[in-house]
């Protein structure tokens, strides 16, 4: 999403001021030769964005000079910040508390069961004692998570108490997360539900909450949950994509995240009725944004850009010739140096829309969140629901040239 906002942006005729607190960042994260989307705004500026009683008085007097007319990020850590920001200038978007708890697990749970949501059953606590008998009266197997983290990391199944500490020790020994802010202790404990993950999509505008689609998850990595592909749109039945949107609209309503905020809702279609996973108040990541615009047309970063804006989004679809298109992702299972990764041809294959794989020479670990793929390979089918297999067999092609020493 850092370099799909910068393109929406510049799209639809806006410009941009950046704020960081590490442009050094994003100087090493281009590669040799390019620059960052991102350090193309107009006005790059330094701030401490992890203090945000003190961001606020700087970005007011920003705004005297720049006339902001949106607040906007591509990061999670940030989401709680920028809402902050814009109610604090009188901006659009929506109100700082529904997108604070949206970004805080615990809270998200706390709030849907006060509204009648269906979720697992959860236990939050600090303590190892407290967080050793919530768990007895959950049941094993479980799962662990920390309250304030993103893309799966120290998310963990649980088959017994002895896993169970193993992971509270890995969660205690990661008080700062990858912005250098300073992390909750609290451990949330989910009830391990059954059932495929899906994803709804959606766009909140002047109150009105508009469904773009549900999207399929495949997971792997056990006992990580480590996402390995996505299909959009999802191969449901009817049904269950109408029990998923449902859900997945009255998580938002009761969290208030109907004005202003682009969604992407986690459910679990369980045997026993769909159940929330997790709300997130942002675009999805792992490229399900370009899968949508691929089969609909619909552009998801620059509806997050108009909404920002306080303007009605573009969501009318349009024929691009596609009815499913998928992307898979290459998880590394064990550690070391990528010796080998063969994807010539790749490119050229049918139906193959993007290629991404990483370059020989390069460090691998062990997967253990969605922050170390090793490069993902998207398609599209023209017929219908095909996408999947199409990548899985260019993946399988992948692995096979796989060497990591």
């Amino acid at each position: 999403m850092s370099r799909l906002l910068p393109r929406a942006i510049r799209e639809s005729g806006h410009e941009f001021t950046f704020l960081t607190r590490d442009l050094h960042h994003y100087l090493r994260s281009a590669p040799e030769g390019t620059a960052h989307p991102l350090l193309g705004a107009r006005n790059v500026i330094t701030a401490d964005t992890n203090d945000t009683e003190a961001l606020l008085p700087e970005v007011e007097r920003l705004h005297a000079v720049f006339g902001f007319d949106g607040a906007i990020t591509s990061c999670d850590y940030y989401l709680p910040t920028v809402a902050r920001i814009a109610g604090h200038l009188g901006l659009p978007g929506p109100a700082p508390e529904a997108v604070r708890d949206a970004c805080r697990k615990d809270a998200t749970r706390r709030v849907l069961a006060e509204a009648g949501v269906d979720g697992p059953r959860f236990a939050v606590h600090e303590e190892w004692a407290d967080i050793a008998r919530a768990a007895r009266e959950i049941g094993y197997p479980l799962v662990v998570k920390p309250v304030d983290l993103c893309a799966g990391m120290y998310v963990r199944r649980v088959d017994d108490e002895t896993q169970l500490a193993d992971a509270y020790s890995a969660l205690a020994d990661f008080p700062v997360n990858a912005r250098g802010q300073r992390r909750t202790p609290a451990v949330l404990l989910e009830e391990l539900l059954d059932g495929p993950e899906v994803s709804v999509e959606t766009v909140s505008h002047g109150g009105a909450v508009h469904v773009v689609g549900v999207t399929d998850k495949s997971v792997g990595g056990a006992p990580a949950f480590i996402e390995t592909g996505h299909m959009f749109p999802a191969a449901l039945t009817a049904g269950d994509t109408e029990a998923a949107e449902q859900t997945a609209l009255g998580a938002l309503k009761a969290l208030g995240l109907v004005d202003g905020v682009v969604a992407h809702t986690e459910i679990k279609l369980t045997s026993a009725g769909p159940r929330v996973v997790e709300v997130n108040p942002r675009p999805a990541g792992n490229r399900i944004t370009e899968l949508v615009r691929h089969v609909t047309g619909i552009d998801l970063a620059a509806a997050c850009v108009d909404v920002a804006l306080g303007r009605a989004p573009g969501l009318r679809r349009t024929d691009t010739g596609l009815r499913s298109a998928a992307i898979g992702f290459l998880v590394p299972e064990r550690t070391g140096t990528l010796d080998s990764l063969d994807g010539a041809g790749l490119r050229d294959a049918p139906g193959v829309l993007e290629v991404r794989l990483a370059e020989p020479g390069r460090q691998v670990k062990a997967a253990g969140s969605n922050n170390e793929y090793l490069g993902h390979v998207m398609a599209g089918d023209p017929e219908g629901a095909g996408a999947r297999d199409r990548v899985e067999a260019l993946l399988a092609e992948v692995r096979s040239g796989l060497v990591i020493r």
